[in-house]
């Protein structure tokens, strides 16, 4: 029977651009090798996440330009502490025990660091986050 280590690293998908040096700090690591995958896994999870907090707030995002837009994820992502904290669970549910040990030797900057990541899949998919009518009408 596979451990619990052995099933969270084997669904993790590989990150070709994720170059792990002898000479990167041990911070950079650890975002190569454990958050950049487990948040590339959780994509699909995040964007519904994201879609939902939108539908909470009353869709405001939707009628916002695409500037603005950018500018309210941002702000979720770095002033709304619930959904911070809703983020960094699934991100570190999803950490071994031994990864979830080097976390919290440092947990701020690696904290900084994986809200940077989120930020940056959800801005870069912004264009899934259109108003739930205008799917319909296509």
């Amino acid at each position: 029977m596979a451990s619990r280590t052995q099933n969270l690293l084997s669904h993790r998908p590989h990150i070709e651009s994720a170059k792990i040096y002898d000479t990167i700090g041990a911070e950079e690591l650890f975002q190569n090798k454990t958050l950049r995958p487990i948040i590339k896994f959780q994509h699909d999870l995040l964007i519904v996440v994201f879609k939902n907090y939108i539908a909470k707030h009353k869709n405001v995002f939707y009628d916002l330009s695409l500037e603005k837009q950018l500018a309210y994820i941002d702000n979720v992502i770095h002033k709304d502490m619930k959904f911070r904290n809703s983020v960094k669970g699934m991100i570190i549910g999803q950490f071994t025990v031994e990864e979830y040990t080097l976390y919290i030797q440092n947990s701020s900057a690696l904290n900084k660091r994986m809200m940077n990541i989120v930020k940056e899949r959800l801005i870069d998919s912004v264009q899934m986050f259109v108003k739930p009518e205008v799917l319909m009408a296509v």
